[in-house]
């Protein structure tokens, strides 16, 4: 009776084998015989996505795809990364959140549902990878705009986790998508007989906070040194707050978007002419990301010189009742409290227009999911009050942005700074080409989790956060500058990711949480060198894997020959 052998991995199917690793790896015969080029495999790819007119279809094949043949999909991402991240993260992922029970066909993640509190331990050693560095954790209450998703938000951990492999070459079996199944708000999911999580209501703060505590001892009591990265949870605040100093953890939703829209800020500021102490920034949206941005370009203001009461006297926000001020009348979310206005003599400015006519601000952001909410007659003035403008409209997706690129440039005639949330498309304007920045947050996050695990750190700081942002500013070309552009070409994300590490390890350093000890000596040139060596490269994968099939076939020669000339 011939011995079993384990069954082969999903990245072993890889047609651009050789026989000789399709036999070692028992896969002969079953993918076809041609052994292909990467650039064949690609071009395969490139075809079946282009014959899915629907986004939401074209995710589902590269989800197919990233778990059949997973060195193959990083391949395609990382070589077409402008055009395949809308469709594996936002904006496509919010449909495939809102289709997730409906579309599910296999595992790809690890769900924990409250009904497992005092045994959550025993449900993560079902996980089959032996090594995981890092973990995006949602309970699925605030997917993107999208509201209480439930265990339908399980496409936000994988989408964030595959932009850390493809960004910033953290391997894939390092990773663990993670989704909390708390109970939803959402009646409709209870109700559908299709929906996949548990049909209860939402459980209490109390009892979320007491699972989440179980949580985290037994992530870091399996893994030591795991990096946790909360990803669309309705109130982040808590978990961060009670967690920060105590595990290597960070919210993305509050520090990554603070961090790569304030990238974006100081490339802004520096070429809008005006001085940080005369910056006057409007924001609609004083939810836990508006709040988390302003707060990391207050740490920015006060760096260039600013006290902190000066540089925190610098926002107006604006939520669904208007101008937050101290009189207004009603109980402000402790969050707002930081940037309550006290200066409104009484009066108080309820729509976002008031506010923008009281203030005439240099920079206009939007973080509210309020589609079309910088009109044409605010983009206007806007471009009359300042000669560079800075106009930031970060919802997500592209349907909830506040203002599209275009009337961006058309009603400030060419002359405003500006990042969006979704992708937009080039224009032309007056003869020439105007390319929109993106503030995407994947500038930094997957630099934040590479840095912080690469140089071991026991916490993720603030500082840590803050040099992600500043290393992103620093990371433009020459010619990126030139051409007036905030954030660097998609193209370069992965160079990008690097000296974003870079600087977070810098910052880890100088705080004393790092724990490696071989790179504290460690120039920047030779720092790079390592940084690099340390990344997933999913193009190399083929030549490594022939090349240790090839080592142990002479190592089998060697023991065969070696018995011959013995006997």
């Amino acid at each position: 009776m011939t011995a079993a052998h384990p069954p082969p991995a999903t990245g072993d199917y890889d047609t651009s084998h050789s026989t000789a690793v399709r036999r070692y790896n028992h896969t002969y015969g079953l993918v076809p015989p041609a052994v292909e080029s990467l650039d064949v495999q690609l071009s395969r790819c490139l075809k079946q996505i282009g014959r899915r007119p629907q986004s939401i279809d074209k995710y589902l094949y590269l989800s197919g795809l990233r778990n059949t043949n997973i060195h193959l999909f990083y391949r395609l991402v990382t070589q077409h990364l402008k055009n395949m991240a809308p469709l594996i993260y936002t904006p496509t992922v919010g449909e495939a959140c809102l289709q997730w029970s409906h579309n599910y066909v296999q595992p790809e993640g690890l769900y924990i549902s409250y009904a497992d509190r005092g045994h959550i331990a025993s449900v993560l050693q079902n996980w089959p990878q032996s090594n995981v560095e890092i973990t995006v954790v949602t309970d699925g209450s605030r997917i993107l705009g999208l509201g209480d998703l439930g265990i339908n938000g399980m496409g936000i951990p994988v989408g964030k986790l595959a932009l850390y492999i493809a960004c910033a070459g953290i391997r894939p079996e390092a990773t663990l998508p993670l989704t909390l199944d708390l109970g939803t708000g959402n009646k409709e999911l209870r109700e559908d007989p299709l929906y996949m999580g548990s049909k209860r209501d939402k459980v209490s703060a109390q009892e979320e906070a007491d699972f989440l505590d179980e949580l985290m001892v037994a992530l870091t009591e399996k893994w030591p040194g795991i990096v946790i990265q909360f990803e669309d949870f309705k109130n982040p605040f808590p978990a961060l707050e009670r967690y920060g100093g105590k595990y290597t953890c960070f919210n993305d939703d509050i520090q990554g978007t603070g961090a790569v829209v304030l990238g974006g800020i100081v490339s802004a500021v520096k070429q809008s002419g005006v001085a940080v102490k005369d910056q006057k920034a409007v924001f609609l949206g004083a939810g836990s990301a508006g709040v988390g941005v302003a707060k990391q370009i207050v740490e920015y203001f006060m760096r260039e010189g600013l006290t902190e009461d000066e540089a925190r006297r610098c926002f107006w926000l604006v939520d669904t009742k208007g101008l937050v001020t101290n009189d207004r009348g009603d109980k402000l979310a402790e969050h707002k409290v930081y940037f309550s206005r006290d200066d409104n003599e009484g009066k108080q400015y309820k729509t976002l227009e008031e506010v923008v006519e009281h203030v005439k601000p240099t920079i206009l952001m939007g973080l509210s999911t309020i589609g079309g909410a910088f009109t044409p007659d605010m983009l206007t003035k806007m471009g009359q009050w300042h000669k560079r403008p800075i106009i930031f409209p970060l919802s997500n997706p592209s349907a909830n942005s506040e203002c599209t690129f275009e009337d961006a440039i058309k009603y400030t005639k060419g002359r405003c700074l500006f990042a969006s949330g979704s992708p937009f498309d080039s224009i032309e304007h007056d003869g020439k080409l105007e390319t929109p920045g993106q503030g995407n947050n994947m500038y930094v996050f997957p630099g934040i989790g590479l840095g912080t695990i690469l140089s071991k750190a026991t916490t993720v700081t603030q500082s840590m956060i803050y040099a992600s942002a500043t290393s992103l500013s620093t990371s433009l070309t020459p010619t990126e500058v030139d051409q007036g552009w905030l954030y660097p070409e998609i193209a370069r994300i992965r160079d990008v990711s690097v000296v974003v590490a870079m600087g977070v390890i810098r910052a880890a350093q100088e705080a004393g949480v790092d724990r490696e000890q071989s790179i504290k000596g460690m120039g920047d040139e030779e720092l790079e060198k390592w940084v690099r060596s340390k990344m997933y490269d999913p193009a190399v994968e083929t030549k490594r894997v022939e090349e240790e099939v090839q080592e142990f076939m002479n190592g089998v020669h060697e023991v065969k020959g070696g018995r011959g000339s013995h006997l």
